[in-house]
């Protein structure tokens, strides 16, 4: 399961979270994830039936609530990362829509021996990085290496604990050893492929900080350009690029750090492709009918789920019951009603309705406040000053939720989280931070409450945010710990029957459910803007993804 933490303008949760990305979404072997369902775009005008002449160059100009964390994979995780390394690099696999892996480097798909305990890659021989060199099977050993390297403190560690050692055995195939047999390989296939010539001699503790992870040289679609911090990342098309010259020349992302700033801007025509808000989406739509100038593409299903994070570190939150009288206490369906203009689907565990192991038999707590009061009052917290806040053995039940600065739909949903917990004695200061302090402040633990949201794609497995090993390996941010939380997904982890898979994911989603470490809200569809004369856009993907198809037409 890849995870991203959701942080993109205008994604009403996009992390990534992200993408989880991560940025998680699903496919095993032998499975994928439900197509996202998708409706007729909605422009100023009908679309022309007649033979459109294809253009050879053209811009694309979009947005990102903050800088993207670096060039690397191994240590980037929000969204804006994952969708600029994408742009710039390849690697030995893809997620297509369905959540399922397709070739990119590889020439095919992974071949396992019998006992599941190798598995055999063949590359292509035709890949070169942006400088000139070829990519070779020792630039994928060189870059699988590096989790693999005691001096990895990064968070996609635990992604690659099963993985013994990386081998290739001629110029054009590789042998991926495991220590057991692991079905949630498919998360380790889609990580960048880093050039060996450019980087071997740079330090894995200092990887994430060098020069390259700013200034990077990759075999993708795409180079970096220029990269302005706070103010824009450039990119120009790769002419050499393996799967054929891409036909749009340029990308500009801009960083806005405000959803409705970024809004202004597609109207004037100085960003022409992104994902539009809940709450900007009347505006646009009569803008895209009015103007004729862009399309919607609307009802993007997505691999996101939003939620309320608790950290379980903090005596407010180390009781279940109270959990799940927070639950209780804020109407999630009001939140998607109103909020997010019906734009999502309530969640009541981890596993989004993309996924293929998505189950909805879990427990759940719906909106009630009076039975939240109940319950809050039978674990001792009761106003015994009289001043409306809750308190127990001389606390008070008040605590600050951050969430990220620009976008608004959580700022919206945050502020009505906090006059639904007041009204059961819950005091919450909302507090709105800049994205780059964010993403430090949720990696780094430094919250009490957060409102985020992850981006999910691979396979369902989810080790690297719920196993207690993923507290210091991976992105279990809250300190949650169930043994037999653990026990389930390390099970899922040798198994291979897709049937047998989707039982033990279940009961790892009710356990989860049950013990509500997040209150999971809503799990978004997305309506993106482009230009009306664009084609090639995949109306089942948002963003970037698959931006090297795209083409303007006259």
């Amino acid at each position: 399961m890849l995870f991203k933490k959701i942080g993109k303008a205008g994604n009403i949760a996009l992390a990534t979270l992200m993408s989880t990305a991560l940025l998680l979404s699903a496919c095993t072997s032998g499975g994928g994830g439900t197509p996202a369902t998708s409706e007729k775009p909605a422009d100023g005008a009908a679309a022309s039936t007649g033979k459109k002449e294809k253009v050879d160059g053209g811009e694309i100009n979009t947005a990102y609530l903050a800088d993207p964390q670096g060039f690397i994979r191994f240590w980037a995780t929000t969204t804006t990362s994952s969708e600029v390394i994408d742009l710039v690099f390849s690697s030995l696999y893809r997620f297509n829509e369905k959540q399922e892996i397709v070739p990119n480097l590889a020439a095919g798909q992974p071949e396992f021996s019998q006992d599941k305990m190798e598995m055999t890659i063949k590359i292509r021989n035709d890949a070169k990085f942006s400088d000139g060199k070829p990519v070779t099977a020792d630039d994928v050993v060189f870059t699988y290496n590096i989790p693999l390297n005691p001096d990895y403190k990064g968070p996609r560690k635990g992604t690659f604990e099963k993985l013994a050692k990386i081998e290739k055995t001629d110029d054009t195939t590789l042998k991926f050893t495991f220590k057991e047999p692991h079905a949630g390989y498919i998360d380790m296939l889609v990580y960048n492929i880093l050039p060996q010539h450019l980087l071997k001699d740079v330090a894995v503790k200092d990887m994430e900080k060098s020069t390259f992870a700013k200034q990077p040289v990759g075999s993708g679609p795409y180079k970096l350009e220029e990269w302005k911090q706070g103010q824009y990342l450039r990119f120009v098309r790769n002419d050499n690029y393996f799967g054929g010259k891409p036909a749009i020349e340029k990308i500009t992302a801009k960083i806005i750090p405000d959803a409705n700033a970024t809004m202004a801007q597609l109207q004037t025509g100085e960003i022409n492709a992104i994902v539009v808000p809940a709450d900007n989406l009347q505006a646009i739509e009569q803008f895209a009918k009015t103007s004729g100038k862009i399309k919607l593409q609307k009802g993007i299903g997505t691999g996101t789920y939003m939620f309320t994070a608790w950290n379980l570190t903090n005596p407010l939150f180390q009781d279940k019951a109270v959990r799940q009288a927070l639950t209780m206490a804020i109407d999630r369906q009001g939140i998607v009603d109103n909020i997010v203009e019906g734009q999502g689907k309530l969640v009541h565990s981890q596993t989004s309705p993309s996924y293929w192991s998505y189950t909805d038999n879990v427990p759940k707590f719906p909106y009630d406040p009076e039975k939240a009061k109940k319950i809050l009052a039978d674990a001792g917290w009761k106003d015994t000053d009289g001043d409306g806040i809750l308190d127990k053995n001389g606390q008070k039940f008040e605590f600050e939720m951050q969430t990220i600065q620009g976008n608004k739909v959580r700022e919206k949903a945050l502020t009505v989280i906090q006059q639904q917990l007041k009204k059961v004695g819950i005091s919450v200061q909302p507090r709105i931070v800049e994205g780059s302090a964010f993403t430090k402040n949720w990696m780094g633990k430094n919250f009490t409450a957060i409102f985020h949201g992850w981006s999910i794609s691979g396979d369902p497995n989810p080790q690297g945010i719920w196993h207690s090993t993923a507290m210091e390996t991976g992105s279990n941010y809250i300190s949650y710990k169930n043994p037999e939380v653990d026990k389930l997904i390390d099970e899922d982890l040798k198994t291979f029957d897709m049937n047998k898979r989707k039982e033990l994911l279940a009961k790892i989603d009710a356990l989860i459910a049950e013990d509500q470490p997040y209150t999971f809200l809503y799990s978004p569809t997305s309506t993106m803007a482009y230009p009306a004369n664009l084609e090639g856009f995949n109306p089942n993907r948002d963003s970037l993804k698959e931006i090297e198809k795209w083409y303007f037409t006259k």
